[in-house]
């Protein structure tokens, strides 16, 4: 497996939703990180606290902490960090033991989308990129359309067609954008 093909993993329904986020099961993401490459590791990064102590996190000014984990997958490392955070996504002062360790394993999975693994949640996107669908034939059926209705029945099609594809659904929108151009045109003739 390859960085391209984990960039084509749907992993919609590992994930749910809350507070109008997406989250990804970090267990099954490192699970599909470990069947890619069964060499794949991660390492949480730790920060001196005084001349004998490290910790698992970054204090920040007002006591809030940001851990940083690294995952290596096909020999690339990639860093992220995150905030420790509460159930509405604020940063939490003097974070327990708890909270440290979801935002690691929040991290992680944050790291694992660098190389490829749900990396599409991150861009606000509802699929993976994937192979673009072929719309060459729904591109023609919306040209030809004679009626409003045909346009709007022909154009409901070719965009469920797209499969969540962005690209795909920007050249069928500007088709029926043109499509309705051209029709008030030849009415104003």
């Amino acid at each position: 497996m390859s960085i391209s093909e984990l960039l084509k993993i749907n992993v919609n329904e590992k994930t749910e939703r809350k507070n109008g986020l997406t989250y990804l099961s970090w267990a099954w993401a490192w699970a599909e990180a470990l069947k890619a490459d069964p060499t794949a590791t991660f390492k949480v990064e730790t920060f001196k606290r005084d001349q004998y102590t490290e910790e698992p996190f970054m204090t920040l000014p007002g006591g809030t902490a940001i851990v940083w984990v690294t995952v290596t997958i096909f020999g690339k490392a990639m860093t992220c960090q995150l905030p420790v955070m509460d159930h509405r996504n604020k940063a939490i002062p003097n974070p327990d033991a708890f909270q440290v360790n979801t935002a690691i394993m929040r991290c992680m999975t944050k790291a694992l989308s660098l190389h490829g693994l749900g990396l599409y949640i991150y861009a606000g996107e509802d699929l993976p990129e994937g192979d673009a669908p072929d719309v060459t034939d729904w591109l023609s059926a919306i040209e030809a359309t004679v009626t409003g209705e045909e346009l709007q029945t022909v154009y409901k099609q070719a965009y469920e067609a797209c499969q969540g594809h962005q690209e795909s659904i920007k050249k069928v929108i500007e088709a029926k954008t043109a499509r309705i151009a051209r029709a008030k045109q030849e009415k104003a003739a």
